[in-house]
């Protein structure tokens, strides 16, 4: 096996915005005890990766300290196993989250860890690609806590604020797996990709309370609002109660707001099931190489993209 001394990560020397990003060549890390070192092919971008570098308060609010990596959702493939590893080998391909450090060569994860705390690590399912795999652990994570907070299944009608985002693509379908009927609020230019994800959508803005009576005379009676508070307003006037709705942008007195970190275990190893038996369908809005880490997180931070966006590395 070849030894690279050195590698590519994107650093952050100062927080602020994509301009702040640079691509550096480092030291390659190696993989301790505990620990296997992934070659990382693809990184998926989520909004709370620009949103934890944006600033040093926030930063240091999620245990970031200078220099930075950037990133969270990888997927690739073993490399290096550390000593007391077991369930993973050299060659195997993974996927999983390592908190502001996925966008680079290598990565090393605690088999023992979370994404939060040393990484974590999953099996990519064969029909799963990197590009793919590289989306799952962030979003998968938080539409699995959302939907278990608010538990729509059969004879509901869940509204979901901001469905057609990177976590939307998730919490849909997962919903709709689950039996539900889903009305999706986004852009007049999201409608067509919201439809082919099974969800019958709706504009936000003024008035959606008015539209959504027009769409569900019956009455929606969950809601999950994925983008801030306009859905749970709109859900509170057409008669959903507050311990069916649920948040994960914003804390809204009343409403319990979910986290993904506390996604069942297993949950993001369901969702990639659910993807390679062709089940749950990820789109992938654009891809780019690392040297454009920049272009990659303006077009992901305009919020007006449909699906993930993926940098290769």
């Amino acid at each position: 096996m070849s030894v690279h001394t050195t590698s590519r990560a994107v650093r952050l020397e100062s927080f602020g915005g994509p301009e702040v990003l640079h691509v550096r060549e480092v030291p390659a890390p190696q993989a301790g005890p505990g620990q296997i070192r992934v070659r990382v092919t693809a990184a998926g971008l989520n909004p709370m990766d620009w949103f934890m570098t944006s600033d040093a308060d926030t930063a240091t609010r999620f245990g970031l300290s200078l220099p930075s990596g950037f990133g969270t959702d990888y997927a690739g493939v073993v490399d290096q196993t550390g000593d007391g590893v077991t369930g993973f080998a050299t060659g195997d391909r993974v996927f999983g989250g390592a908190l502001s450090r996925a966008v680079a060569d290598y990565v090393v994860i605690d088999v023992a860890g979370s994404i939060a705390a040393g990484g974590d690590a999953h099996h990519t399912p064969d029909g799963v690609d990197d590009r793919t795999a590289a989306t799952l652990a962030i979003a998968g994570c938080t539409a699995a806590a959302a939907l278990a907070v608010v538990g729509p299944g059969p004879g509901d009608t869940l509204l979901v604020g901001g469905a057609a985002g990177g976590v939307g693509v998730f919490t849909v379908q997962l919903a709709r797996l689950a039996g539900a009927r889903v009305i999706g609020t986004g852009s007049a230019a999201s409608a067509e990709a919201l439809r082919a994800l099974g969800v019958e959508p709706v504009v936000y803005g003024d008035g959606l309370a008015d539209r959504l009576r027009a769409l569900a005379p019956d009455g929606i009676t969950v809601a999950i609002d994925l983008y801030g508070a306009d859905a749970v307003h709109a859900a509170r006037e057409v008669g959903v109660p507050d311990e069916r709705i649920t948040t994960i942008a914003a804390q809204i007195d009343g409403i319990t707001p979910s986290n993904g970190a506390n996604a069942a275990p297993g949950a993001v190893d369901e969702i990639a099931r659910l993807v390679a038996a062709g089940r749950l369908r990820v789109p992938i809005a654009a891809s780019f190489p690392v040297e454009q880490i920049r272009a990659a997180v303006e077009l992901q931070a305009g919020r007006h993209v449909h699906g993930k966006v993926v940098v290769d590395l």
